[in-house]
């Protein structure tokens, strides 16, 4: 044992020492020949010979430590991490959000103490995993039929319409819109990344304009057809469709749904009709409102913005629109199906959830008073 540790390439550094200093020990050296060889004092070879004569391998451990004396009482512990559960205007304060700087501030300024470090503040935060410099944002479905409504969308997802499946000449399309694509001409040209650098761009820049980015994502075969246009629109919307419907497979296809959100381009019973007419075997389904998140062209976007568009550097709107179709022939070449694993299920312990936050939400009613 004594051998391992003092040879193992993982071994902690004391531990390697003390091993080292027992077994010359057993060769009968001198503890200044010990501490000269090792180097460490003749009191340091002299301890860990002591305790290990004394207690064997158990010896050669760290004892427990009593440490330096709090600061600082349980009590005011318990109130800074109260006082970082509250938002900053209760107490008076002109922030939004808590840091910890701030919070060992306020509370030298409260007098819970006389002084208090940031790094304290934090150390205490973190015990609790309590981080009121974060903000997360939430929203409760408004739509009444959301379940019916995300329903749909989830069935056609796993490929299922009104309980059957769907056959091999039956499509989904997921669209949408990214809107004000800019066009930001730096005033300096970028540096490429280097060796201990990284890809620099300069701040400044003058504006090219703005673009708006029409695509759609056959779900099954992950595949993309995009558009530009000035703004978004019905008219964008109904050419990007003509791209998709009259082209093969879904020209012939015994049914294409089109998955889209509530925006003003393809918004409500009207756009389904103006869908139907123009293309019978279209099929347009909405998903809930403040429901994109279930449109899977969204995910597309979020590749596009972190491939094509930041950082963004471009000339002019013309090779915005440029990067943008390359991009998308390039996509095409390799892409494969987003694994979309939200299910009904997922929807129904979701909604639950929700709807036991929203109970515990409503206040009780007080008894009248007799």
């Amino acid at each position: 044992m004594l051998t391992r540790r003092s040879r193992g390439q993982k071994t902690p550094y004391r531990d390697k020492v003390r091993a080292q200093i027992v077994l010359l020990a057993a060769r009968r050296w001198s503890n200044t020949a010990i501490a000269a060889a090792v180097g460490v004092t003749v009191d340091t070879v002299r301890t860990w010979r002591g305790r290990f004569a004394a207690q064997g391998l158990a010896g050669l451990a760290d004892r427990a430590r009593s440490g330096r004396p709090s600061r600082f009482t349980p009590v005011q512990v318990a109130q800074v991490k109260a006082l970082a559960c509250q938002f900053p205007a209760r107490a008076g304060v002109a922030l939004s959000r808590w840091s910890c700087p701030e919070l060992a501030r306020e509370v030298v300024t409260q007098g819970v103490a006389e002084a208090m470090s940031a790094s304290t503040v934090w150390r205490w935060l973190a015990r609790e995993a309590i981080k009121p410099w974060q903000c997360r944002s939430w929203l409760f479905p408004r739509d009444p039929d959301f379940t019916a409504k995300a329903g749909r969308v989830l069935d056609l997802y796993e490929r299922r319409w009104n309980g059957r499946r769907l056959g091999p000449d039956e499509f989904v399309i997921s669209s949408d819109e990214k809107t004000s694509i800019q066009a930001r001409c730096r005033c300096h040209p970028s540096l490429a990344p280097g060796r201990a650098r990284m890809m620099r761009v300069n701040h400044e820049y003058e504006r090219g304009g703005a673009v708006a980015y029409l695509a759609a994502y056959d779900v099954r075969q992950a595949r993309v057809f995009g558009r530009c246009a000035p703004s978004t629109g019905i008219v964008p919307f109904m050419a990007l469709v003509e791209q998709v419907m009259t082209a093969e497979p879904y020209v012939s296809a015994k049914r294409v749904f089109w998955v889209v959100d509530n925006g003003s381009s393809h918004r409500g019973q009207a756009a389904i009709n103006r869908l139907a007419a123009r293309f019978p075997n279209a099929v347009m389904v909405h998903t809930p409102v403040h429901a994109s998140w279930l449109n899977q062209v969204e995910i597309f976007f979020s590749v596009v913005q972190r491939k094509v568009v930041s950082p963004n550097d471009f000339t002019n709107l013309d090779e915005v629109k440029q990067r943008l179709a390359d991009f998308e022939q390039r996509y095409n070449a390799t892409a494969t199906p987003f694994q979309w694993k939200f299910t009904r299920r997922d929807l129904r312990d979701l909604l639950t959830r929700i709807s036991d936050h929203e109970r515990q939400d409503i206040p009780t009613e007080l008894p009248h008073a007799a």
